[in-house]
């Protein structure tokens, strides 16, 4: 291949890198206090949690890698501490993206077995392959159904959730507190992504919301995966939306509809202001289809 064309690529290939990083670079980490202890972090990707110790920090997700930095400078702020315990609540890189460098950084990470599973593997979406993770980033503790921690006196309830947004998803509660951060089974006043080449499915993630109001009351305050904080009272406004959704394409598919007469408009009614840029009315009606009509 000429030289010329190689160097050609070679720039085609840092541009692109380079612009990935630099849509990072004007993002604000923001807290939001909850308690004395505990914090939900916004910043891009997935919400953190954090439980703040005497010098040490428990930590809910960590977003994408390039925001490591301003993470680990934010909790610095409020703790005068570091995070020593990290709890992934599933797969996706806006959630794990920053276990590399929070692992390097001296982190334990806790996950449950399928996020581990799936993290080790090469990832395949369309014409985009990312390679496994290195070692330092994957969880070294798992659990198969659930785990109970013990940190700074607080019991810490890690559970996961069958099939729900992935199929490696956990809540993590903190039942004095009365806070409990769901990760990706909820997406609050936004439609949800629901991974199903990962596992997810739509009557999985009614389940997982079922689940996780049997553990709340009216003053828990809940973190989401996406979307601002939220309280039971949001959460079953989601669940309502949830079961329509559901109940609108099952009696599509019993007339005999197909994914091409869907009509994504009525299927979504009443919650078009949930529309975002990843998720649209189209796009959530199709998950909802392929999920519904699947026979696995």
């Amino acid at each position: 291949m000429n030289k010329f064309i190689l160097l050609a690529i070679t720039l085609i290939c840092i541009s692109f890198s380079l612009s990935g990083q630099n849509r990072f670079d004007d993002v604000q980490i923001k807290e939001y206090k909850l308690t004395d202890q505990i914090y939900m972090l916004e910043g891009a990707g997935g919400n953190v949690g954090i439980y703040i110790g005497e010098a040490e920090v428990l930590m809910i997700d960590d977003q994408y890698a390039p925001l490591s930095e301003k993470l680990m400078a934010k909790i610095k702020e409020l703790s005068g501490g570091m995070t020593t315990k990290l709890i992934n609540t599933h797969w996706h890189g806006d959630h794990s993206g920053g276990n590399e460098n929070f692992g390097k950084a001296g982190a334990m990470i806790f996950a449950h077995e399928n996020v581990r599973e799936r993290m080790s593997k090469e990832v395949v979406r369309g014409d985009q392959v990312s390679p496994p993770s290195p070692d330092i980033a994957l969880p070294v503790v798992t659990y198969k159904d659930a785990m109970q921690l013990h940190f700074m006196g607080e019991p810490v309830l890690i559970s996961h959730v069958h099939n729900a947004h992935t199929d490696g998803d956990s809540f993590v509660f903190f039942p004095e507190s009365n806070v409990i951060h769901m990760g990706d089974c909820f997406f609050h006043k936004r439609f949800p992504y629901i991974d199903l080449n990962s596992g997810g499915s739509l009557n999985g993630i009614i389940e997982a919301v079922e689940a996780a109001a049997m553990l709340v009351n009216d003053d828990t305050q809940i973190i989401p995966g996406h979307g601002p904080m939220a309280s039971k009272s949001d959460l079953m406004k989601y669940h309502t939306f949830l079961t329509t959704l559901r109940d609108r394409v099952i009696a599509h598919i019993n007339s005999g509809g197909d994914e091409k007469t869907l009509n994504a408009a009525q299927i979504v009614e009443g919650y078009e202001d949930w529309s975002w840029g990843f998720i649209d009315a189209e796009k959530m009606a199709s998950i909802a289809f392929a999920s519904l009509s699947s026979k696995d």
